[in-house]
């Protein structure tokens, strides 16, 4: 039972590290896209989002389900002491990443001008895809790497090589934004088109940044891999296991992996790619100007998009963290284990889910004000995606942790199944709202929460069925759910009495999430919704916060 306790603790643990780690990233992405926006405006916003959904896609069908496929393998071998599997495993994995990720390098660069142009009718996002295509083959061999360590139960390596890939990409992505539209601007001036050209270089200038962030930290987990070699192989050579799989053998696990990842990830993924070609040839179609239809794209994926992923961000964390030890614990067939960690991270994920769809629908309005005071014109556009779309942060981060709670459990092919109806449902209902009640970009925002919606549903049944798991809804969702109306209803009236008495949205809407954050917090503690040992579980955080807590008699539990 000790070990148990032990076990579970450091799952949340390393989770925790991780899904830190990527609310830093998510943040420093954040920050970056500010002056980045003020720089190539919502138009440039729609070029550089067009080629990230290209991107992602590619990245998905190459590499993406590469960490989650080594991280699962490795940790399988790890739990027999086959270290020397282990190493097969990665030089394997390596020369797939290679492989796939030169591939699809190579198909995004030379088929640019087919994916900009034909595909999302969006010709000036050609530039950003080019500078984006070798990033692939850079995120194919990390993606290894991080999988590596991932399996072997440490989240340090990839939490601090995130980190540094995004403070790089933060500083490259303005600085070349700024500079490329400036050289954009020049040209166009030459070519009588000074705004798309300018645009469109700004926005390659902001890939350049995923570029580099990329390249930086792949060089940190090389240093890391150097470092931990010499332990390594002092690893292999107390490995008593005579028997290590054939290279070909290797392959055919990894592939047969990596297949069912792949599958659910890309049906789950290219939602955002069928919803830009759906919308962009829809709404010509309805006889909006081209210029239009970008800006509020540009307004969708730059503003509400980005806004939704920094939540959403934890709950792909914590499901890549959770893959090695659901498998450890369902591969021994210890399901009492299974479902305490299932209802560990699904309440972890809640806790900080609900309140964010909140706090974004209450202030939206300052907070998009707030953070683009340069494209002002657009900010009643974006808030009005937030008031009616902030429920799909909890959808999103539900079926993405779903999805990887159930390939943990060895039901690859589940999640494959949900997301293909899920897909299907989607884009039929994306056109409906088009076509017969022409709402425009909104019907974007309504279609995805329904496709993340329906996810959850299908994949909460899934998780009943395989694993006996029966979900908690006291303090996983409704002590949230109440804690965030009464947090709600503070950062309203907090913002509203401030600018009424400064006039002043930046002062107002920071108090105002300062005070939601406290609202909440003492809220969940009183009401039992979070515990101290719980709060002593979240590293950095967690303990100077508990440490605070006991002296402050009435919230002391």
């Amino acid at each position: 039972m000790a070990n148990s306790k032990k076990s579970g603790s450091n799952f949340l643990v390393q989770g925790s590290i991780l899904a830190i780690a990527s609310i830093v990233s998510r943040i420093i992405g954040l920050i970056y896209r500010i002056p980045m926006t003020d720089t190539i405006g919502d138009l440039g916003n729609s070029y550089y989002g067009s080629a990230f959904e290209v991107y992602n896609i590619m990245l998905i069908i190459s590499s993406y389900s590469l960490p989650l496929a080594v991280s699962k393998l490795v940790s399988a071998q790890m739990a027999q002491k086959k270290t020397k599997m282990v190493f097969q495993i990665f030089k394997g994995a390596l020369l797939f990443a290679v492989v796939s990720g030169a591939i699809a390098s190579l198909v995004v660069f030379f088929g640019a001008r087919f994916f900009s142009d034909v595909l999302l009718n969006r010709p000036n996002s050609v530039f950003a895809l080019r500078v984006l295509a070798p990033t692939l083959l850079i995120v194919a061999v990390l993606g290894v790497f991080r999988g590596l360590f991932q399996g072997m139960g440490t989240m340090i390596p990839s939490a601090i090589s995130q980190i540094l890939e995004q403070i790089v990409n933060a500083v490259v992505s303005v600085v070349a934004a700024i500079l490329l539209f400036g050289y954009g601007s020049r040209i166009g001036a030459v070519l009588g088109d000074e705004t798309h050209y300018a645009a469109a270089y700004g926005a390659a200038g902001g890939t350049l940044g995923t570029n580099l962030g990329a390249v930086t930290a792949l060089l940190f987990v090389l240093f890391v891999f150097a470092l931990y070699m010499t332990v390594f192989r002092r690893q292999m050579k107390k490995d008593r296991h005579r028997t290590v799989e054939p290279f070909s053998q290797i392959m055919k696990m990894l592939l047969l992996t990596i297949l069912p990842v792949l599958l659910s990830t890309t049906i789950y993924n290219i939602s955002g790619f069928l919803d830009n070609i759906v919308y962009t040839h829809i709404a010509a179609n309805q006889g909006y100007a081209s210029d239009d239809i970008d800006v509020w794209w540009g307004v969708f994926t730059g503003k509400y998009k980005l806004m939704i992923n920094v939540p959403i961000s934890i709950a792909s964390a914590m499901a890549a963290s959770s893959v090695p030890a659901l498998t450890a614990a369902y591969g021994k067939g210890q399901m009492n284990e299974v479902r305490q960690k299932l209802s560990s991270v699904i309440r972890f994920v809640m806790i900080i889910a609900i309140p964010s769809a909140v706090g974004l629908a209450v202030l939206a309005r300052p907070i998009f004000l707030l953070l683009f005071p340069s494209t002002a014109e657009t900010i009643d556009t974006a808030a009005f995606m937030m008031y009616i779309g902030s429920s799909a942060v909890v959808f999103y981060c539900l079926s993405t942790l779903s999805n990887g709670l159930l390939q943990g459990i060895n039901r690859m092919a589940v999640p494959v199944i949900n997301a293909a109806v899920a897909l299907v449902a989607h884009v039929l209902l994306l056109v409906v709202l088009m076509l017969f009640f022409k709402l425009n970009i909104y019907a974007v925002v309504i279609a995805n929460i329904f496709f993340a919606l329906l996810m959850c549903v299908l994949n909460a049944w899934a998780l009943y069925r395989y694993s006996g798991y029966k979900q908690e809804w006291l303090r996983t969702f409704l002590l949230p759910c109440g804690c965030s109306l009464v947090m709600g209803v503070a950062a309203f009236f907090t913002y509203k009495g401030l600018f009424a008495l400064t006039e002043s949205n930046a002062v107002s809407a920071c108090v105002a999430i300062l005070i939601a954050v406290l609202v909440y917090g003492v809220s969940m503690i009183l009401l039992g919704g979070i515990t101290e040992k719980e709060l002593n579980r979240i590293p950095l955080i967690g303990r100077p916060i508990a440490r605070l807590l006991q002296r402050v008699p009435f919230l002391n539990r």
